[in-house]
């Protein structure tokens, strides 16, 4: 019996950032593209995450990138690990 080494397989999802007013946390809003299970029409869907910002640096409108993590809070397991596109300034 041979034993191999546990390799874990973090998700990351891609979405934009919604909400920045809680402190730490910025509510990331993630579409998807999928297709319908049974008429084939490409449907487009979305959720919510609450994802951890330490040190509060991604604003509303900012493209990023999140990563599954740990439980943090009761509604927060997922943290911001990138800036993929700065939000255009108005």
């Amino acid at each position: 019996m041979t034993t191999q080494a546990a390799t874990k397989v973090t998700r990351t999802l891609v979405g934009r950032v919604v909400s920045d007013k809680r402190a730490k946390t910025v509510t990331v809003l993630v579409e998807r593209r999928t297709k319908h299970a049974l008429y084939g029409k490409i449907v487009a869907t979305s959720r919510k995450y609450h994802a951890h910002d330490e040190q509060g640096a991604y604003k509303m409108g900012d493209v990023v990138e999140i990563t599954e993590s740990k439980p943090i809070s009761k509604t927060k397991n997922w943290v911001v690990t990138r800036l993929v596109e700065k939000a255009e300034a108005v």
